[in-house]
């Protein structure tokens, strides 16, 4: 989940472009406070997103204050303050950054030794919050167990991200948890192993490693991918935002929703139609 989770610029109000900054600076204060200053290097935009989204669904009010940082020491900033959930968001951050790293060593990258940087990070997360991470770790092993199987259909390679993301809206709403909760945050984690999977798909290929795409249509180049099955790929995005925004209309948020609709609805729509068109990032669209 990391770099793929967008906001439509043009169509974001400047109250929520403060809001995410907010969020934004005070994950990074929370990654400090479970996992210690070195990890906070690791901080994501994607799981910024999740934090905004996840506060507003389980009615947790993010408390805003003005202050400086170790990174802004002349000018302060508007930060949320931590708390127990962005402080295990933090948590959840530095595992994924230290299993995305430990992946990438595993595929003949680099890595090796950013990922030591994040070790006692790491560590401190798996003593901190033992459950998060079992519960990461299980759906990885999955992951790598689906793969490693020759999974050659995008829809059951993608199955343990996706049940993995389920799971954890499950853990961090506990008794807001629902079936929508469940099913939109299915379908996100489902888009963002495929859309990673199709943007990989010619490097993939390159370097011999496991590409879903790669072995249901054929190694190719994406212009003859898409020109050949391009009907049929787009047709698995479709039923994806069909379910997002299906979900999303049944959940019921405390507070402002504009943010979290921005991306959904159109961020990620418009991330896709860029992968699917082998485009560059827009400076229109913004990470999150």
């Amino acid at each position: 989940m990391f770099g793929y989770v967008r906001y439509d610029f043009p169509n974001l109000f400047v109250k929520d472009v403060m809001l995410y900054k907010a969020v934004y600076c005070g994950l990074c204060r929370s990654i400090g406070a479970s996992c210690g200053h070195a990890a906070r290097a690791g901080l994501t935009y994607d799981v910024t997103f999740l934090s905004a989204l996840l506060h507003n669904m389980a009615g947790k009010d993010i408390e805003i204050e003005r202050r400086g940082c170790f990174g802004h020491t002349v000018k302060k900033r508007f930060m949320a303050k931590p708390d127990a959930l962005s402080e295990e968001l933090g948590a959840l951050n530095t595992i994924l950054v230290y299993y995305k790293l430990t992946d990438d060593i595993a595929d003949g990258g680099r890595g090796r030794a950013r990922r030591l940087w994040f070790r006692r990070g790491f560590r401190r997360a798996k003593k901190a919050y033992p459950a998060l991470c079992d519960l990461v770790e299980k759906y990885l092993k999955e992951q790598e167990l689906a793969e490693k199987g020759g999974a050659s259909s995008p829809d059951m390679a993608a199955e343990p991200s996706a049940a993995m993301m389920a799971a954890l809206s499950d853990h961090f709403l506990k008794e807001r948890a629902s079936a929508h909760t469940r099913g939109l945050f299915y379908a996100l984690g489902k888009w963002v192993y495929l859309i990673d999977a199709l943007d990989d798909y010619e490097k993939d290929i390159k370097k011999n490693n496991y590409n879903p795409f790669a072995l249901a249509y054929g190694k190719t180049d994406r212009a003859e991918l898409m020109k050949k099955y391009g009907e049929e790929i787009t047709f698995l995005f479709d039923t994806l935002f069909y379910s997002m925004r299906e979900h999303l209309a049944e959940i019921e948020f405390p507070f402002n929703r504009d943010l979290t609709d921005n991306v959904i609805l159109r961020g990620i729509p418009l991330e896709t139609g860029r992968v699917l068109r082998g485009e560059a990032p827009s400076a229109m669209q913004g990470k999150l």
